[in-house]
């Protein structure tokens, strides 16, 4: 993701279903766009790699993933603030992303743990994390605080290096099962 991507980003993020179980709005200019270009700047300093989702072939911007809270010493990271255009949920392409992503981090990186977090009340999330072959660890209570002031209970799910195998195989079969 560069600066040049943001205006494309924005006009995917302007979809309000997507914000509809979610704790930031990104469909408001003002907090889309703080909230990138932060992005970006995490990335100079290697605390973040936002990545743009693109369908293949056309290159059309479609949504976005995050490599975050960066641990090297711990060798842990965080999978995040992913969302795609409401047109594509229940496609494949969040599992296909996930697939990537883990690859990159378990295969390249040599982590030893990728954790997931999502609102715990935001179903549709937890289901598209267990399907991808995450672990619930448990929920964090009043984990956050929200943008309008409530507090967020957070559900926790992690993959572990020992467990990436398994979980690399279940993504292959999953991906090459025709939808």
């Amino acid at each position: 993701m560069e600066e040049e991507h943001l205006d494309a980003l924005f006009d995917v993020g302007r979809d309000r279903d997507i914000w509809r179980l979610t704790s930031v709005d990104y469909s408001d200019p003002a907090i889309f766009y703080q909230s990138f270009k932060t992005a970006l700047q995490d990335r100079a300093l290697g605390k973040a790699y936002p990545f743009l989702v693109c369908l293949r072939g056309s290159g059309r911007i479609i949504g976005t993933t995050r490599i975050l809270d960066i641990h090297p010493d711990d060798k842990k990271v965080e999978i995040g603030v992913t969302w795609i255009a409401s047109e594509f949920w229940g496609t494949g392409i969040n599992m296909e992303c996930k697939q990537l992503l883990l690859t990159f981090c378990f295969d390249t990186l040599g982590v030893g743990r990728v954790q997931f977090r999502a609102k715990a009340d935001n179903a549709r999330s937890r289901r598209a994390l267990e399907k991808v072959g995450a672990t619930f660890e448990g929920i964090l209570r009043r984990d956050k605080i929200e943008p309008n002031g409530k507090p967020r209970n957070t559900a926790f799910y992690s993959i572990v290096s020992d467990e990436w195998p398994s979980v690399k195989s279940h993504l292959a079969s999953q991906l090459a099962t025709p939808r």
